[in-house]
Formats: C-alpha cells, sequence, structure tokens
C-alpha cells in the first residue's frame, strides 16, 4: 500500500533560521512611544542612583535617625556615627566602594532579573524585540540560555535576600519614628520612609517567586486553607507587579533626596510630633 508522503511540520523543518522579515513592522499605532519613555525614566533613575551611592555624604539625619535606603546597611568604617545598624564590618574602603556594598549587590540583582523589568529593559534597551510585530535587529535569539542572561535564573535567590534587606528597611523606617530627646515622634521624612517601606514590601511580596512559594506545587488549595489565602494576597499583589515596580523607583529616589536635602542643611524637617 502506497503511502501520501509526509510534508514536514514548521517545526520539523531543517531550516532553523528565523523568519524573513522584509518589513519592520506593518503597525501603523505608535508603538515606539513606550520604549523611549521606559529607556528615558531608567537612565534618569540609573544616573541619580549611581551618583547618590558613590556621594558619600548626606545619607543620614543623626537628630532624627533618617537613614536613605541607598545606604542601608551602612557597614563602613567611614559611616557617620549612628548610622550603622549592623555595626562597621569594613575598615574605610575607597570611594569606589558604596558604604551599602553588602545589600546593593543584591537590590540590583533582584531589579534586573526581575520579570517586570527583563521584559521592559529587553525590548527598551536591547531591542528585542522593540515592541510586538516589530522587527528586531539582532540576528539571532537564545533566549536565556547563555551568558550573562542565564544569570537570570539567579532570581529566585536573590528573592530571598531581598525580604532579608525589606526587613533592614522596616527597622530603618521604625527608628526615624525618634524625636529629638529619643522617645516617640516623627516628622514629614518618617511619613516617606514609612511610606517607601510599605510600597517596597508590596513589590517584593508581588515577585512571581513569592507567589510560586506561597502556592506553587499544591494539588489541593481546599487542604491548605492558609497557604491558599497568602496566595490570593500574593496574586492580588502579583496583578500589580508593573506598577509597583515604577512607583518605588520613584519612593526610593524620593526617600533618598529628601534625606539628602535634610542632611545637607536644604532646609529642616518639619515636625508633626515631638
Amino acid at each position: 500500500m502506497t503511502q501520501a508522503p509526509h510534508a514536514p511540520a514548521p517545526w520539523e523543518s531543517q531550516d532553523r533560521s528565523r523568519a524573513q522579515i522584509t518589513e519592520r513592522t506593518l503597525r501603523t499605532d505608535p508603538w515606539w512611544k513606550q520604549p523611549r519613555i521606559i529607556v528615558t525614566l531608567l537612565t534618569i533613575w540609573l544616573v541619580y542612583a549611581t551618583v547618590r551611592v558613590f556621594t558619600g555624604h548626606w545619607y543620614f539625619v543623626p537628630k532624627y535617625h533618617y537613614l536613605t535606603p541607598f545606604y542601608s546597611p551602612c557597614i563602613s568604617g567611614e559611616c557617620v556615627p549612628g548610622s550603622s545598624t549592623l555595626g562597621q564590618w569594613m575598615p574605610a574602603v575607597p570611594p569606589i566602594i558604596p558604604y551599602a556594598f553588602v545589600s546593593l549587590v543584591f537590590v540590583l540583582g533582584f531589579r534586573v532579573s526581575c520579570y517586570y523589568y527583563r521584559g521592559a529593559y529587553y525590548k527598551a534597551f536591547w531591542q528585542a524585540p522593540t515592541a510586538c510585530a516589530v522587527r528586531e535587529p539582532h540576528a539571532k535569539y537564545t533566549g536565556e540560555t547563555r551568558f550573562p542572561l542565564i544569570v537570570q535564573n539567579l532570581h529566585r535567590y536573590f528573592f530571598w535576600m531581598v525580604v532579608l534587606i525589606s526587613l533592614l528597611n522596616t527597622w530603618d523606617a521604625a527608628q526615624a519614628f525618634r524625636g529629638t530627646n529619643g522617645t516617640f515622634g516623627f516628622g514629614i521624612g518618617s511619613l516617606i520612609m514609612l511610606a517607601n517601606v510599605i510600597l517596597l514590601w508590596c513589590y517584593t511580596l508581588g515577585c512571581h517567586s513569592c507567589r510560586h512559594i506561597t502556592g506553587g506545587r499544591l494539588k489541593s488549595f481546599s487542604s491548605h486553607p492558609l497557604r491558599y489565602w497568602f496566595w490570593t494576597k500574593v496574586s492580588w499583589l502579583n496583578a500589580r507587579h508593573m506598577r509597583f515596580a515604577w512607583i518605588t523607583l520613584g519612593t526610593l529616589m524620593l526617600t533618598d533626596l529628601y534625606i539628602m536635602l535634610v542632611a545637607s542643611g536644604a532646609f529642616s524637617d518639619p515636625r508633626i510630633f515631638n
């Protein structure tokens, strides 16, 4: 019996090269606006954060115990008195090394490997692709299977370290509720630091890794009501992960800028109580 010739399916083709598209795109909407906005905003934030991290001063207000998140924990031997919550582990370091070099590595790693940020800067900076249905300039696509992008798989481990750093930021915010005599008191700076740490927790707990930890690998939610409750709350945050990703960049900059201005003497912190 003669069999009909088998036509190879697209995925069975011997030619595994990428689709050849002559037109860059047939889209008529302003698809290029969003990538350019992302490039601009991320560049502004990166330049500001880099300058502040290496400035080495105007990061702590001893009178009210305001410590900017960019310098927490301040473990260098050159940290001003009162700013080293966890002590000074290292002697004076060269200016090229940030005072909070321990936490910055993990915070940066967590943000860079975040699922939302990966999609954002892949499109905006690397144009891989710039937008849906828009031809990208790269001839090959290897995904995240080679160095350095394979390091993105460390995101789940960065999550655990950032949880510890968020606890430290929470402690710093609690310390900011001090009056001039050491008793309870707060000012505008205290409220800014509190709002920042709450939003940081919303961003951290909304991470996809956290959602998997709370509800992943369960065959029956009804048998684990507590984990199901946590999973629903984390899922609510996860659905707004992009929003909190951008909001926390803004609150981090605002918190640091406010503390810098108060520490430099540009203005005094308006006190609400004590």
